[in-house]
């Protein structure tokens, strides 16, 4: 098992893939950060369900947790990236014929399931880290200039952002796994991504217009929830559940696919 993670993390150590990864979570968390400080020093006010977006208000921004509120407001930026890169790393594997080296030395395939599952879960604690400490950096020089109040931000740091990291990873790795269920089944990244970032941002906005529609329970409401430690359609404690139950279900059926499918054609 050891042995895969560590295959698996040397792979995922190629400069170029993860200067991509990282640089686009620090590029998302600067961007993000500059527009929230504009758009929520300027009264700005976004319509209900916007999808991609959960900018906090002013109120919320000036609070001590206002510090990290970039994140939170990022996370589906954040998913996207990670949703992609766990679909490339899954389903290059399948394009390059890899899978079936990787197959003949270990026949038993759920360990190399679970050491691909491990790796790319401390590479995403790593770009985590990145996106936090592009957040601090990129936040703090602009929010006294747009009149925003940071005097509360000097409360509880330590606290307020390793609970603000601990959210966003968690959120993260539900997003992460969508992308490796998808690419199993598919073996291709691109329609793993396709999917994945279509129905959590397009189709779930859509059942959002319909009443009755049970929105809440959906994936990205839960991941939007857990991101931003919990909400006022879903609580913390509700949304962590379900988060869990996606992953679980999710790598029951990516194991499932991975250790029965013939990888020779």
């Amino acid at each position: 098992m050891t042995a895969a993670v560590r295959s698996e993390l040397t792979r995922l150590g190629q400069p170029r893939l993860l200067l991509t990864w990282f640089g686009l979570m620090a590029l998302f968390a600067l961007l993000v950060n500059t527009v929230m400080v504009s758009f929520v020093s300027g009264g700005g006010s976004l319509p209900p369900g916007a999808p991609g977006v959960a900018f906090p208000t002013l109120v919320d921004l000036e609070a001590p947790s206002g510090l990290m509120a970039g994140l939170a407001a990022a996370s589906n930026m954040f998913g996207i990236v990670t949703l992609s890169f766990w679909a490339v790393s899954v389903a290059g594997d399948y394009s390059s014929g890899l899978v079936r080296l990787l197959v003949a030395a270990e026949p038993r395939r759920w360990p190399l399931l679970v050491g691909k599952v491990g790796a790319l879960l401390v590479v995403t604690a790593v770009a985590t880290t990145v996106a936090a400490i592009a957040n601090v950096l990129a936040v703090t020089p602009m929010a006294v200039p747009a009149g925003i109040d940071t005097a509360a931000w000097g409360t509880d740091v330590v606290a307020v952002v390793g609970r603000t990291w601990l959210d966003l990873y968690l959120s993260l790795v539900v997003w992460g796994v969508l992308g490796l269920v998808i690419a199993v089944l598919t073996r291709s990244a691109a329609v793993a991504i396709s999917i994945g970032v279509g129905y959590v941002l397009v189709v779930e906005s859509l059942i959002r217009m319909i009443g009755d529609a049970p929105a809440e329970w959906l994936l990205g409401s839960t991941l939007n929830a857990v991101a931003q430690g919990g909400t006022e359609a879903i609580g913390y404690g509700s949304a962590l559940a379900l988060a869990a139950a996606y992953v679980i279900l999710g790598l029951v059926i990516a194991g499932a696919v991975f250790v029965r499918r013939d990888v020779t054609d």
